[in-house]
């Protein structure tokens, strides 16, 4: 199965399966050793697959949103030198963890994320789950404090349309195969 690679706008290579297609490798999983750094007690793929959290898509919208998967960072800092790495963590709230495209720094964001996501659901209980992680998800860009209702979610970030596009940009990458 080749798809090959194809040329977006920017100039960037778009999605490319010509090494391989990930979902027909085998694989073990998780070892015992590092699935006791999340306290699991137990190895293999459900616990890799439980060590994920947050669904691979949505970190790789949130990395295409923030970095443009790196290329538009210098050195691995943007926004006039207060984010970094592939997430862009803000570090003039955050320390920076590891280099900008490790996985501390992935593993950092996608706390903070998360952390975010934990705000909008004691924020605003009644919302459904997909409107709190999409209130989560606008957080992440503006703080929790900025988001006052799921109509108005994007009314504080970045172009007003962050959350909006990065679920639009994790449905393509659920819709092809990530």
């Amino acid at each position: 199965q080749t798809i090959g690679v194809c040329m977006n706008a920017f100039y960037t290579p778009c999605l490319c399966v010509c090494y391989g297609d990930i979902t027909r490798v085998s694989a073990s999983g998780a070892s015992e050793k590092t699935s006791q750094q999340d306290r699991l007690g137990y190895s293999g793929v459900e616990a890799s697959e439980k060590m994920c959290g947050i669904d691979p898509a949505l970190i790789a919208a949130i990395i295409s949103r923030e970095s443009r998967a790196g290329n538009v960072l210098r050195n691995g800092w943007g926004d006039h030198g207060n984010g970094w790495g592939l997430m862009q963590v803000d570090i003039r709230y955050h320390q920076k963890e590891g280099d900008w495209d490790s996985e501390e720094h992935l593993r950092q964001a996608t706390g903070i994320l998360v952390h975010f996501i934990k705000r909008i659901q004691n924020k605003f209980p009644n919302w459904s789950r997909e409107q709190q992680l999409k209130g989560g998800i606008a957080a992440y860009n503006t703080g929790d404090g900025k988001v006052h209702s799921y109509e108005n979610v994007d009314q504080h970030t970045t172009g007003k349309d962050y959350s909006n596009d990065v679920v639009a940009r994790a449905k393509w990458y659920k819709r092809n195969g990530f």
